[in-house]
C-alpha cells in the first residue's frame, strides 16, 4: 500500500499508458499531426514573453505573426520527428533530457518536510549550519624587518605600555602602519582566518579576554592583541536556521528523487555497452549492463 502511493509510480504509471495509447492510435509520434490546436493559455505566453522582453504589450499584427511563428515551429516540430530528424542529434537529446530532470524536480519539489525531518538533517549536518565562534578584538602590529633584532625588545615595552593603558589604549596610535583595521568587532573565525592566518586565528581562540597577550604571529609580522569578548561556536536550533536547513534537506530530497526516477525508467531498458579490447577496462568487447537498479 505505501508503494501505491508513491508520486514516482504515478508518473512512470500514466507515461507508459500514454505510449501504449499513442500507439494503439496508429500515431507513433503522439502528436496528433493531422490537427494543431493553439489555445488561449498558448496565445497569454506568447504575449506575456513578448512584454517581458520589449517592456510592453503585442501589437494586434505583432500577436498575430507571434501565433503564426508558434504554428509555423509546431508544424515543422512534428514533421521532423515524423521523419526522425530529432534522432542522433545531441542538442535535441540534451534538451529532452532537460526537460524529463525537470518533470523529476516537479515531482521532488511536491514534498514537505516536517520539523522532525528537518530536526534530523540538522542533527546528522552539524557542521553546516554550525554558529562559529566569533571575536571582539584589538590588534597593533610591529613590523620585524623594521623592527629588526630589537623585535623582541619593541614587542616587550610596548606590551608594558599597552598593559598599563589596559583596553582604553588608542592603538591607532601605536605600532607600526598595517593595512587591516585595529579593531574588529564579533568577527567570525574563518573571516580572522582569512584576513591573518590559520595560525593567527588558532591562537587568537585560546588567549584570555580581558588583557593584552603576545606576541601573536600572522602572515604579516607579530602582534599584540586584547581580546575583549569571544564567543564559542555552537549548533543553533532550528528556530534559528530553519531556511537553510529547509534548502539544503530540499537540494537533497531532489537529488534522491532524480536518482530513483532515473533508476525506475532505467529498469524498462535492457542497456548493452560495447566497448574495444584495446581500452583495457573489460576482456569481452560486449558488455551487458544488468538492470538491477536499486
Amino acid at each position: 500500500m505505501e508503494l501505491l502511493r508513491e508520486p514516482l509510480l504515478h508518473f512512470l504509471a500514466i507515461g507508459v499508458g500514454l505510449f501504449l495509447l499513442s500507439g494503439l492510435s496508429g500515431d507513433p509520434t503522439g502528436l496528433q499531426s493531422g490537427r494543431i490546436v493553439v489555445t488561449q493559455g498558448q496565445v497569454a505566453s506568447l504575449a506575456t514573453g513578448f512584454t517581458r522582453v520589449w517592456q510592453r504589450p503585442p501589437t494586434d499584427k505583432e500577436l498575430e505573426g507571434l501565433i503564426q511563428d508558434y504554428i509555423r515551429e509546431e508544424v515543422y516540430s512534428r514533421e521532423a520527428m515524423a521523419l526522425g530528424l530529432d534522432k542522433d542529434d545531441t542538442v535535441i537529446r540534451r534538451r529532452l533530457r532537460q526537460k524529463m530532470e525537470f518533470i523529476s524536480d516537479d515531482i521532488a519539489a511536491q514534498a514537505e518536510p516536517t520539523d522532525a525531518d528537518l530536526n534530523a538533517y540538522l542533527q546528522a549536518h552539524p557542521d553546516a549550519f554550525r554558529v562559529q565562534r566569533r571575536f571582539t578584538f584589538s590588534q597593533v602590529y610591529l613590523n620585524p624587518e623594521r623592527h629588526g633584532e630589537h623585535l623582541a625588545r619593541d614587542t616587550a615595552q610596548l606590551l608594558v605600555q599597552l598593559n598599563q593603558a589596559g583596553g582604553k589604549a588608542d592603538v591607532s596610535a601605536l605600532g607600526d602602519s598595517f593595512l587591516l583595521e585595529h579593531t574588529f568587532e564579533a568577527a567570525p573565525a574563518s573571516e580572522v582566518a582569512k584576513q591573518f592566518g590559520e595560525k593567527f586565528a588558532t591562537k587568537l581562540g585560546g588567549l584570555p579576554p580581558g588583557q593584552w597577550q603576545g606576541p601573536v604571529e600572522s602572515g604579516y609580522g607579530v602582534h599584540l592583541v586584547f581580546v575583549s569578548k569571544r564567543t564559542e561556536g555552537r549548533i543553533p536550533a532550528l528556530e534559528e536556521v530553519r531556511d537553510a536547513v529547509r534548502r539544503e534537506w530540499a537540494n537533497v530530497k531532489r537529488l534522491e528523487t532524480n536518482e530513483k526516477f532515473y533508476r525506475e525508467l532505467l529498469r524498462r531498458y535492457a542497456v548493452t555497452v560495447e566497448r574495444s579490447e584495446r581500452t583495457g577496462e573489460i576482456s569481452n568487447p560486449k558488455s551487458q549492463i544488468a538492470n538491477k537498479a536499486q
